[in-house]
């Protein structure tokens, strides 16, 4: 802003210069003309009116010899002062041989004195525009540095024990928005901390079960005296059961962990339609291998997205995994997508017998009575989800056949 109003004064003063000057070159030329015009003797009838004209015109006019080289002998404009006053004066040619010229000459002291003190004044004025321009800046800084200092000693307070939401109600309107995004940044990271501690504890739980079933089977088999081979088959099949659900606990915590690492992926961008016919190809292979079937329905034609792939596949895989694992031999799990103007939707519908809904089941360790799995691939899937920026939903269907798995994409970048 103060860049501005100095180049904004700078062309002004530019072009009251010049304009002033125009108009005394004007002033100046249209008494030639008229002198040129009245006087036909100009040696003789200058010097004998020469007051008469200074008086009516304000002008001095004279017959002038210009001593030197002269190389174009045309009019010409002299600017000069002499003891504070400032002068113009125009020579006209008036006989080349002897370089002699008609000079008018115009005191033009009262124009400069007013040129300048305009100069003063703008002066003036830009210095109070600077003025009152840095004082209206310390004073919109303040303001807006207030709420961001608020904020900031919210945020300082909290740690990975204490983590509370943002008070947006006393903050500016222009911040409020800023406040509410904070506020679910912190919801989302409270949630993967809380997770992440189910996910340490409950791991450590479910560790412990079979290495604690290992342990008893292997004590009361030294116990017995007259141990057949049979019972020690059997003590030995135990234990190799009991060290398939180590293996498929120590998988999942390891699939943990690469999925996080996942989280890097590059975005990139991706026509989520083509991709989802690809995986969906795939889907139908691996369902035939159930004895179930797989079917799908993708709208739009084309829909393009930034994206992370790997994130999505791992969500992906998992809802129709799940599909499959719940919906009886002979009945179909069925893969939709749809978009409206701000979301990308992909839903997963199985025929099984629904969820509980009262229970979080993105929550580590959470599984169904006849699910045979660790109950990490939902908590794996919700951590992909949030990597995306997207939302996950799981609910019974409305024909209550099923539940219906969803993902809803947000982060759009271009749609056709």
């Amino acid at each position: 802003m103060v860049s501005l109003t100095i180049v904004f004064s700078f062309i002004l003063y530019n072009h009251i210069s010049y304009s002033v000057d125009k108009a005394i070159e004007k002033s100046l030329s249209q008494n030639a003309h008229y002198i040129l015009a009245t006087y036909k003797n100009i040696p003789q009838d200058i010097e004998l009116q020469h007051d008469i004209v200074q008086k009516t015109l304000e002008i001095d006019v004279r017959i002038v010899q210009v001593v030197g080289n002269i190389k174009n002998h045309h009019k010409r404009l002299n600017r000069y002062s002499e003891k504070d006053r400032y002068y113009y004066e125009l020579l006209i040619p008036h006989d080349k041989e002897t370089s002699r010229y008609i000079s008018i000459k115009k005191d033009v002291t009262a124009q400069k004195q007013m040129q300048y003190s305009i100069y003063k004044s703008m002066a003036i004025s830009n210095i109070l525009i600077i003025f009152f321009i840095a004082l209206y800046a310390i004073i919109l800084s303040k303001m807006l540095i207030a709420p961001i200092e608020k904020l900031n000693e919210s945020l300082s307070q909290m740690n990975e024990n204490m983590i509370k939401s943002i008070d947006v109600a006393h903050l500016p309107i222009e911040f409020k928005r800023l406040g509410e995004s904070l506020n679910g940044l912190l919801k989302r990271i409270e949630n993967f901390l809380r997770y992440k501690k189910e996910l340490f504890i409950g791991s450590a739980h479910e560790l412990k079960t079979p290495l604690a079933v290992m342990k008893t089977k292997n004590q009361v088999t030294l116990m017995k005296k007259d141990i057949t081979p049979q019972k020690l088959k059997e003590a030995v099949e135990q234990n190799i059961l009991s060290i398939d659900e180590l293996n498929k606990i120590v998988s999942s915590i390891l699939e943990f962990g690469r999925a996080e690492g996942a989280q890097f992926e590059i975005p990139q961008t991706l026509d989520v339609i083509e991709y989802l016919h690809k995986k969906c190809n795939d889907f139908k292979f691996y369902a035939a291998s159930k004895d179930k079937k797989f079917e799908y329905n993708l709208t739009p034609r084309h829909y393009f997205m930034k994206i992370q792939p790997l994130l999505l596949t791992q969500i992906l895989q998992n809802f129709v995994q799940n599909a499959l694992r719940f919906t009886p031999e002979g009945r179909a799990v069925v893969l939709k997508s749809y978009a409206n103007e701000e979301q990308f939707i992909i839903e997963v519908l199985d025929e099984g017998e629904g969820i509980n809904e009262a229970i979080d089941i993105f929550a580590p360790f959470v599984r169904s009575d006849k699910s045979k799995g660790t109950g990490l691939g939902l908590f794996l899937a919700k951590s992909a989800a949030d990597a995306l920026g997207a939302r996950l939903e799981i609910k019974n269907r409305e024909d209550s056949v099923g539940a219906v798995a969803r993902v809803i994409l947000t982060n759009v970048q271009e749609k056709e």
